[in-house]
């Protein structure tokens, strides 16, 4: 009860502050029947509209500018003509569109094409799967001012990557998609920069869908900033109505009608990224720190490779100023311990996607620094004189590990060129220098290393970077880190996430009796739009191999979205949920006079003519059980007698390849992943089928594996 007069309380306190609830009262009214679906609009091109609000920006900067010139963009400016921001939101809410968007119209990407689309996504992986993976720092101009953006990743399982980012930013745009509401990660996010004291600015993008819903969304997110515990400055955050996509922004809901209107009839909206500029430039302080008098001192946040320079290390200058020529030193986090001395030989700052050199650099700005080549994350640069080294924010621990070790199939060496144990361990280590999310440590084995991070498919993505390099390894199951209470050794203490998942009300049945057995407690279930929206807090453990579950269960028409929640107390033994395998007997190639044999049996993972060896698994079994040995290799016996049948076109099923995610949540305790450039095949982790009986009763457990 006190909640919720909190909540009306501080609702009736914002709506004396600004008209927003009178916009909204009113929008149902002046939107209805004017905001169409996207197929009915009128097609405009990406240029012609980023284009007009270029024009419309550069028009306002112009007007707002003082006699004096403008500031080069590689000049070091005064301080209070300095924003740092960061953009943050959940997966697929449009925050690096929205981006996109601020560089094409304010001119900063005068050297790319405006049909190019996610210019801060260069990571080919990033691409082709259509997320953000790594943080991405870049700048532009307005009205004189530096606006320094941070582009970060929306997956919970790169969450690492944004709460390393927020000590290097004095503000955030909390972007929220205006149909779906806070999600998951939108909750991680919002906790991590609560904590630090910023003070966000909430942007509704994609509020020209039909299905957008500004007042709900507006109160679930209120509700959401009072129960992270946000003071009442960080409740009072301005709200601003987006669609990045067409490329305008606006505070008011009236003009999001007008826009919508002129879209409808095929006329320009003249809308344009101004009002979050401005918002920006009002509402995100500059930056703090001492230029003059005081010693340089940077933390790194991010290592850059550059072909001609190599290392480069990004960061925020937290004091002073520095020059290109000057002398520097590295501290060790934590210990300040000199490791390296140096001095600058190049300053960079980013603009769009190019690099500006600067002569010299002060407190506020985000810069990159060569010279210094063996820096890591978390260091400290500074002055000769510095002597301590900057505080830095640790991340959050991962919950899972895999080991990776040298590929010892019959068919390794065949596709890569890096196969040794000392290739992968090197590999793995100048991974761990800029990803610290990721954790390195040397297995029981000499040619094995467990890797631990936050999940599923942060590891695939290092898995895939890894093949496409050219390396050949073998990756074992997933399992979940546990922890033991510092209280009471005795007790053992396991990864919780909270999950949200949005399913057709047909579907929320299965959903919630598969993820009950799990160990899943269902703690709220509402209705968005025409989806049920499930909340579950889950084991780790639970989440594990659930995904292709989830989409034969739904049909493909659910979102599933999670984050790490907390340790708690250990659920106990899950159900079995996969079946068992048929693995192969013999070595050589696959016919098509075996498969159609072993198809009845259950779904195959091999073709005709893939080559197969004994300890391979070739397919999953329809009934559980133990595991079944077969012979894939199996031919049909040619004799001279004459058949009295007639022989038959042998049709397979087409079998569907793998996803790295899919098969590393899909992979059994005994089992591992075998991985080449062009090929991932399953495999079991002892490949004689004698001795893998003699150790059948010794099962890896999923309780063996402890952070301390």
């Amino acid at each position: 009860m006190k909640s919720a007069l909190r909540v009306a309380g501080r609702r009736m306190v914002r709506t004396a502050r600004t008209s927003r609830q009178r916009q909204l009262a009113g929008f149902s009214t002046v939107c209805a029947g004017r905001i169409l679906p996207v197929s009915m609009l009128v097609p405009r091109t990406a240029a012609s509209i980023h284009t007009t609000a270029r024009l419309a920006i550069q028009a306002q900067a112009a007007g707002s500018e003082s006699d004096s010139k403008a500031a080069d963009l590689g000049d070091m400016i005064p301080m209070e003509r300095i924003r740092n921001v960061g953009i943050i939101a959940h997966v697929d809410h449009g925050k690096t569109t929205l981006v996109d968007c601020l560089l094409k119209q304010s001119g900063a990407l005068s050297g790319t094409t405006m049909q190019e689309t996610r210019v801060m996504d260069s990571n080919a992986l990033e691409k082709e799967r259509g997320i953000t993976i790594l943080s991405k720092v870049t700048s532009l101009m307005y009205k004189d001012h530096r606006i320094n953006i941070v582009d970060t990743p929306g997956h919970a399982d790169f969450g690492g990557e944004v709460e390393r980012i927020l000590s290097m930013v004095d503000s955030v745009v909390l972007v929220v998609d205006a149909s779906e509401g806070p999600m998951a990660q939108t909750k991680f996010v919002l906790t991590k920069a609560l904590a630090r004291g910023l003070h966000p600015l909430v942007v509704l993008n994609k509020i020209d869908r039909p299905t957008s819903r500004p007042d709900e969304v507006d109160s679930e997110l209120l509700e959401l900033f009072l129960a992270l515990g946000a003071s009442d400055e960080q409740t009072s955050y301005d709200m601003l109505f987006a669609s990045a996509k067409e490329g305008w922004c606006s505070r008011s809901l009236d003009d999001v009608a007008a826009y919508s209107d002129a879209a409808a009839k095929g006329q320009p909206t003249n809308g344009s990224m101004v009002p979050l500029l401005d918002a920006i430039l009002d509402r995100v302080p500059p930056p703090r720190g001492q230029r003059e008098g005081a010693p340089f001192s940077m933390l790194v946040t991010q290592l850059e490779a550059n072909s001609y320079l190599g290392k480069c290390a990004l960061g925020r200058v937290a004091s002073g100023t520095v020059s290109v020529g000057d002398r520097i030193r590295v501290l060790a986090p934590g210990s300040g311990e000199v490791t390296e001395e140096g001095k600058v030989t190049k300053l960079f700052l980013r603009s769009g996607v190019h690099q500006i050199e600067m002569a010299q650099a002060g407190a506020g700005d985000l810069v990159a620094v060569s010279g210094v080549p063996s820096v890591g994350v978390n260091s400290t640069i500074g002055s000769p004189e510095v002597s301590q080294p900057l505080e830095f924010v640790p991340v959050d621990p991962p919950t899972i590990s895999v080991t990776f070790s040298v590929n010892d199939s019959p068919l390794a060496g065949r596709e890569g060129s890096l196969l040794t144990s000392s290739m992968i361990r090197d590999r793995l280590l100048r991974e761990a220098e800029t990803n610290v999310a990721l954790q390195i440590v040397g297995g029981s084995k000499s040619e094995s290393m467990e890797v631990r991070g936050r999940g599923e498919l942060q590891l695939s993505v290092l898995i895939e970077t890894m093949r496409r390099e050219g390396f050949e390894l073998s990756v074992t199951p997933p399992r979940v880190l546990f922890k033991r209470d510092p209280e009471n050794k005795q007790r053992v203490l396991e990864p919780y996430e909270e999950i949200t998942i949005d399913v057709d009300h047909a579907a929320s049945g299965i959903v919630i009796e598969k993820l009950t057995k799990r160990k899943g407690e269902l703690k709220s279930f509402t209705d968005v739009a025409d989806k049920a929206r499930l909340v579950f807090h889950i084991p780790t453990r639970g989440l594990l191999g659930y995904a292709s579950e989830f989409k034969n269960d739904t049909h493909g028409t659910g979102v599933m979205n999670h984050s790490f929640l907390h340790y708690g107390e250990h659920a106990g033994v899950l159900e079995k949920s996969r079946k068992s395998s048929m693995v192969c007997m013999s070595a050589g190639t696959a016919t098509s006079y075996a498969l159609n044999l072993m198809e009845p049996r259950g779904r195959l993972f091999v073709r005709n003519g893939d080559s197969v060896y004994p300890g391979m698994i070739v397919g999953e079994l329809s009934k559980d059980g133990n595991d079944l040995e077969v012979n894939p290799t199996k031919a049909k016996q040619l004799t001279n007698i004459r058949a009295a049948g007639k022989d038959e076109t042998i049709r397979l099923t087409p079998v569907k390849p793998w996803a790295l995610e899919e098969i590393i949540a899909y992979v059994n305790p005994d089992e591992a992943i075998e991985i080449t450039p062009s090929q991932i095949r399953l495999r079991k982790q002892i490949l004689d089928p004698l001795k893998r009986k003699q150790f059948s009763r010794k099962r890896v457990g999923d309780a063996d594996c402890f952070i301390d």
